[in-house]
Parts: structure tokens; sequence; C-alpha cells
């Protein structure tokens, strides 16, 4: 099979591989139809890691995704050939204290698709997944919808976290596809007010006509000074988005007394500095997002019902031999790109 490989810093090559085999009963193979480009996908094309977590070249990445079933082994029920499928990337291990506590997201084992030293990406003709990380699609639900449903799945994981959305005043701070998968979930559950910032006016747009209640763009406005005019009193949570430190600032400031502040974004960084006085006379509750845990079934169900609209989620999109202008597109945040999505 053909697959998409990283070769170094933001080099990228279309190799032939063996295409993967069935191991374990449990194991099912997937042709893919389409891969959205994530943020941490990203990283590894321009530096080669995030974190601890460093490629081998040549190395595939890719992890949300869709596709169709070719085989399955001889265990599996819940799929089947031929069916339509959304894949959830993260493998966990189903017996470690993580696991059995319901917290497979931070199992012991964890494996992630397209993570490097763990498992090859979905940028390649087909996959191997667990059963358990196959989740059937209906007819009338799009590939673009069943891929963006990971991310998706995300935001709505922390939205679920955070606090009840009915009546809130919420701030997004980082409006690329992560803050636009906070911003549909809050508003589905109730959320008064919503208000979104980010560097790219194409994407504040997107967020204006998504029903957020204000779009401002950091580097042309005193977006913490507008915010707070318009919320005397504050935010009841603010999610970050982006990976910034100067977002977790304005996050400190924009937040009442007993906010919430949900880090979601990924740095380039080891450390956040947070404000110790306006932390501790606000009382600030500070939540690092993980992923998401469990919150794969409610998202498709979201997107089969109506309940989000993701259609303005993808805006750009590329052949699998054009993988690479997909990535200098969203490494270089061109053309006001939101989601950058591949055709196979």
């Amino acid at each position: 099979m053909k697959s998409m490989m990283l070769t170094g810093i933001r080099e990228m090559e279309m190799q032939e591989v063996p295409t993967p085999m069935l191991v374990k009963d449990s194991d099912v193979l997937i042709k893919l139809k389409v891969v959205a480009v994530c943020g941490s996908d990203v990283h590894y094309y321009v530096s080669g890691k995030i974190g601890s977590q460093v490629v081998q070249y040549p190395f595939p990445v890719g992890h949300e995704c869709a596709g169709v079933v070719e085989k399955v082994g001889d265990s599996v029920t819940r799929v089947k050939a031929g069916d339509r499928i959304a894949v959830e990337p993260a493998m966990s291990c189903g017996e470690c204290d993580q696991c059995k506590s319901g917290r497979p997201h931070t199992c012991r084992k964890l494996t992630f698709l397209g993570c490097p030293g763990q498992a090859d990406g979905s940028l390649s003709d087909y996959i191997v997944m667990p059963e358990h990380s196959c989740f059937p699609i209906p007819d009338h639900m799009t590939f673009d919808q069943a891929a963006i449903s990971e991310p998706l799945a995300i935001g709505l994981y922390a939205v679920n976290r955070s606090i009840p959305m009915k009546g809130a005043q919420v701030g997004i701070l980082g409006f690329g596809p992560i803050g636009m998968s906070v911003l549909l979930p809050a508003m589905a559950k109730g959320a008064e007010k919503v208000y979104v910032t980010d560097k790219i006016d194409e994407r504040l747009l997107i967020g204006q006509e998504a029903g957020a209640s204000y779009a401002g763009n950091v580097d042309k406005a005193e977006v913490v000074k507008e915010i707070l005019e318009l919320e005397p009193s504050g935010l009841d949570v603010v999610f970050e988005c982006c990976g910034k430190q100067e977002a977790v600032d304005q996050a400190f400031d924009l937040l009442k007394p007993g906010g919430v502040l949900m880090l979601i974004g990924i740095p380039e960084f080891d450390r956040w500095s947070l404000p110790v006085d306006k932390g501790r006379h606000k009382e600030v509750t500070v939540i690092n997002v993980r992923r998401q845990n469990g919150a794969v079934e409610e998202t498709l169900e979201m997107l089969e019902n109506g309940t989000v609209d993701v259609s303005k989620m993808p805006t750009h999109r590329f052949s699998f031999a054009d993988s690479k202008n997909a990535f200098d597109l969203v490494a270089s945040y061109g053309d006001g790109v939101m989601k950058a999505m591949i055709d196979f």
C-alpha cells in the first residue's frame, strides 16, 4: 500500500509499505477515505516531536480519520466488512488501574494512532485498529463528519467536564478546530454567550457565523477590555485552545471569582506560568484536558441528529498525494485555513 511518511523536518514522501495484517481476533482492517490534518500532526511535521514523543523517521502521522471496514477478526461483532466507520484513535489496555477506574484516556499502556513509538498513523491506504476504536456511522453521515468527530469529541469532553452550560458566559481563546469543537457543544448545551478570540480573521468570521456573541482578533483589538465591557462581572469559564501563555494570562483577567479555566491547547514549551495573586484571590479552578473520555458516542449522536453543524470547519481539500501541501498550509496558518482535509 501507499503511505505518506514524515522523512525529516518539514519533509514528507509517499512510500510503498506492506499492507497491515490482522493480528488479533479483535482487529479491524480499515480502508481510509479521509484524514483531517490536526495541529498535533503539524507539531511532528515542523519540529519532529511533542514533548518526549520524538519522531523516528520515516513515520506516518495522522489520526483524525474515517473509512470503510475491509476485513475483521474472528471475534469482532461491532462492525463488519463494508461498514462506514469513524475511528477513535486512542487504544487503551482495559486492564490497568486507570482503565478500571473509568479513565481509559490516561491508560498506563495507552497507544495512539500516529503517535511516535506507539502506532503508525492514518496517512496510509489502510490501517488496523481494535474493534473498540471503530464506530459505525449512518449512511447520511459524511466521512468528513466522521473524521471531525475526533476533535469534536475533545471539545465535547471539555465542555462536559467544565461547568453546566445553561446560561453560562463562556470564553474560547484560540478559535481553530478545537476552539470550534468547544463552541458547538457549548452552544448546543445552552451557553448564553460565547466570546471567541484568534489571530485569523477568517476563523473569527466562521465563529460569528456559528453563533459566537463576540469574535475578536487579539492582534487588532484589546480583547480583554472589550469582553469585560460586555461582561463586567467576568466569564464563568474560559477554554484555552491555542497553547499560548498570553491566552492563559488573558483567561485569568477574564474569569469571574470562582471561574474555571480549561487547558486544552498543546503548548510548544514545557511549563505554564500562572498568576498567583489573581488565581488565589479569584479562587480560579484550573483543569487540564487530556483528549477525550467517553464522548465519542454522544458526539456521533449530535452529528447524526444535527444538534451540531461542522460543515464550516473543513475549509481546504487536498489529495492523498498532495498531503505535504496540506501540512504546509496548516503549519503557516495560510489562506484562513480552519481544517484541511485529505481525500483518498
